[in-house]
């Protein structure tokens, strides 16, 4: 059974096929996907994301939550774990937010109750937040939640064309109070 989650002000839930009009809204929003690793530009690509959640948690190589304000019954965001190794017991975080809740504090109070849940239930000692380079507010968002820099992946990935730099952060188990 998929893990519901709860903070004081938000609801953690399933990603259902129902939810297809909202993760095409936020993955399709140009100021959602600057730093984003996947965007579609129809209704009808999104299918292969929503495909996605569903394929990593059935493999058990992932989980992603729709993030739901609990007062106004809407999803607001969305953030997860993805390639998940249980051999090297890591995996990678993710999270986005609709622009309408940026600077609100919603990633500072869901995240951590995410990251609480992955390393008590899953076989986890690394987290690693891959954020593209110039991305400041996925920067200062990990280390106000405890991830360390490690470093940067210099032009690691190409995308649009051209080379762009990841910086590497990680929260181990042995950090995580």
């Amino acid at each position: 059974m998929f893990p519901e989650l709860a903070t004081q002000r938000f609801w953690l839930k399933a990603i259902l096929p129902e939810d297809q009009a909202f993760i095409f809204k936020g993955l399709s929003d140009p100021a959602v996907i600057p730093f984003y690793g996947v965007s579609y530009s129809s209704f009808e690509d999104t299918k292969a994301q929503m495909d996605f959640y569903n394929s990593i948690w059935k493999e058990k190589t992932g989980c992603w939550w729709k993030i739901v304000d609990k007062a106004t019954g809407q999803p607001v965001g969305a953030c997860g774990m993805n390639y998940y190794s249980l051999e090297h017991e890591k995996g990678e975080v993710g999270y986005w937010l609709l622009p309408e809740y940026w600077k609100k504090g919603i990633m500072p109070e869901v995240i951590p109750v995410m990251t609480d849940h992955l390393f008590k239930h899953w076989k986890l000692h690394r987290l690693e937040a891959v954020i593209e380079e110039g991305n400041e507010a996925s920067c200062k968002l990990s280390e106000k939640l405890g991830f360390k820099y490690e470093g940067t992946l210099r032009e690691a990935e190409m995308k649009k064309g051209k080379r762009i730099s990841l910086l590497m952060y990680s929260l181990l188990a042995t950090d995580h109070k």
